[in-house]
């Protein structure tokens, strides 16, 4: 903890916290200022103009970053049969029906994503209460109820990235690792940034994306003009 204390205030010691940056900008610094001993990710942080209570100012979706996200993502597929196969020859890591639920139930939790078929939500339902408060709970508008399983698999391996409002209004996420090119993380991010404009809702009014910044695993979050991203309210 003491080194971690360390490399941050040496990190906040070289940036003024309250300029604000040019995306590419601020992925330079955040590139310059990652010395862990792991490739750190990147992360993206945007505080929206929104109460989620509402359910009309709910922000949630997917988007597939263009340079993948640099993590390896476990898949868990709900599906039997020819589905079950499909899902298999995807890459999924973990496939069942019944048997999953019960092996879930038991404790097992080593994926990072739960894909399943719709005939399998009868069964998938009585996980809710512990998939639910993982984010993990499959879903059709976010493309993870599906009888394309095998589509679902590759996507969710490829880099898509899940997406939703949290409390305060804070939605999250990683774009990559500090190992990738700067424009790599540039694209990432303007592919993220686009997703939670098309992903406003129609309860969302004034200003939509207030804050944006960007960090790393172990370093400062930089605070990025959102009028260079296009996000600033009309004049």
């Amino acid at each position: 903890m003491a080194n971690k204390g360390k490399r941050l205030r040496a990190a906040y010691g070289s940036l003024d916290r309250e300029a604000v940056y040019a995306m590419s900008e601020a992925i330079k610094l955040i590139k310059g200022a990652a010395s862990a001993k792991f490739d750190e990710t990147v992360e993206i942080s945007m505080n929206l103009g929104v109460d989620p209570r509402h359910s009309d100012q709910m922000v949630r979706g997917v988007v597939s970053l263009p340079h993948g996200t640099g993590k390896s993502v476990r898949v868990a597929v709900f599906a039997k049969d020819a589905k079950a196969d499909e899902a298999r020859a995807a890459g999924a890591d973990v496939v069942g029906a019944d048997d999953l639920m019960e092996e879930i139930q038991n404790g097992r939790m080593d994926f990072d994503r739960v894909i399943a078929t719709p005939d399998m939500m009868a069964v998938v339902g009585r996980l809710g209460k512990v998939l639910g408060p993982r984010g993990l709970m499959p879903n059709p508008k976010l493309g993870t109820v599906t009888p394309n399983v095998a589509d679902a698999v590759q996507a969710a391996k490829a880099g898509q990235v899940e997406f939703r409002v949290e409390k305060a209004g804070i939605v999250h996420a990683g774009i990559g690792k500090a190992s990738f090119s700067e424009d790599q993380l540039v694209e990432n991010a303007a592919a993220f940034v686009d997703a939670i404009q098309k992903a406003k809702p129609s309860g969302a009014k004034g200003n939509y994306i207030k804050r944006v910044s960007v960090s790393s695993t172990m370093g400062p979050g930089i605070k990025v003009d959102t009028a260079e991203l296009g996000t600033a309210p009309a004049a």
